[in-house]
């Protein structure tokens, strides 16, 4: 099961926008579906597989039943790739705080300075803990703006994803 799993976490690094579904893995995810047992926490790790390869109406039907912290985080960063920003805010307000924004915070700071701060990033070396709704407004930017600062916020989508799916998955298979 965890190998199946494995083999779904592709090197993706989606765009900012909602992107192209991954048709190929569609099977795969299905299946994976309907043999993991039914419970909030392996819901919550479906929720990020189907959002990683493009799956909205997927990710969304999951993630929008999960009354859980987990839930309204997927739920957060799929409306912030719709984009649907005043949505994805009203998600991340039900996720005052995370044990994943520590790391968040650091590797977006790193990642950050890694870019060379493109315009409108500063604040993400400074920041104490991660600010969501902060970040969604840079993306927002973002897709409007310099590749630069596209790039470094799909970098730091894709560590949050990475992040938030680790902890989904350790509290489900350990």
């Amino acid at each position: 099961m965890i190998a199946d799993i494995r083999s779904l976490i592709a090197d993706r690094l989606n765009e900012l926008g909602p992107g192209e579904p991954n048709l190929a893995v569609r099977p795969h995810l299905q299946q994976l579906a309907a043999e993991l047992p039914a419970n909030n926490q392996t819901a919550a790790c479906l929720a990020g597989l189907w959002l990683l390869h493009d799956f909205f109406d997927e990710s969304h039907n999951i993630s929008q039943d999960l009354d859980m912290l987990e839930g309204s985080y997927w739920h957060g960063i799929l409306h912030r790739r719709e984009p649907d920003y005043w949505n994805a805010k009203y998600w991340f307000r039900r996720v005052p705080t995370h044990a994943i924004f520590g790391k968040l915070c650091q590797q977006a700071a790193t990642l950050t300075q890694d870019a060379g701060m493109p315009d409108g990033s500063e604040y993400l070396v400074k920041q104490k803990k991660w600010d969501a709704a902060a970040f969604v407004d840079l993306c927002e930017k973002a897709a409007r703006g310099t590749d630069e600062l596209a790039m470094l916020c799909r970098r730091i989508q894709r560590a949050e994803w990475d992040l938030l799916f680790e902890y989904c998955c350790e509290r489900t298979f350990h």
